[in-house]
Formats: C-alpha cells, structure tokens, sequence
C-alpha cells in the first residue's frame, strides 16, 4: 500500500520519542485518581479534562486494569513527574 512504510516509520520514530521522554531515569508517574466505579471514573475525567487547566494531557497516562471474578477492573489516571534536576548532587562531588 502507498505511504505505509512511510507511516510505520513516523509510527516508530513517535514511539521511541515517547519511551526517552518517559523513560524511569527521566521521572515517574503519579497517580492522580484511582476508582473501581466506572461511572465515577468518566465523571472524574470529564470534570478534569474540562476544568484542570495545570495538567499536560500529552504526560498523562490511563490505565485499566482489568479485573477478574475475586478482584474487580481498577481505572487509574497517571501523570508523568520529571525528575527534579537541583545540582545538588553535583556540588558534593565538587568538593
């Protein structure tokens, strides 16, 4: 098909990007909402999406997970945390 390779490459390339952005040593996720009721979990992502202006939407991670007959299906809303870059550490090694 015309324009395929060209598509799973941009595919891949966006994928890679993802992975170094979100890669452990760069940070990590933070739960911000959590529910097992999943009429609570599209009001509350509803709510949020229309009214949280601090949240960056492209560093947010949604998961479900799913649940089975003795542990339900949990919904999870995760935000990606960069890693604070102080320089303390540096400045002990300096000395």
């Amino acid at each position: 098909m015309p324009g395929q390779r060209k598509r799973r490459r941009h595919q891949e390339e966006e994928a890679r990007r993802a992975a170094e952005r979100f890669a452990p040593a760069q940070g990590r996720w933070e739960v911000i909402f959590s529910t097992q009721d999943e009429a609570q979990w599209q009001e509350r992502l509803r709510v949020l999406r229309a009214t949280d202006t601090r949240i960056d939407w492209s560093a947010v991670r949604i998961d479900i997970l799913c649940g089975r007959v003795v542990q339900p299906t949990t919904y999870q809303l995760s935000r990606f945390v960069p890693a604070a870059d102080t320089g303390q550490g540096q400045d002990a090694f300096e000395h």
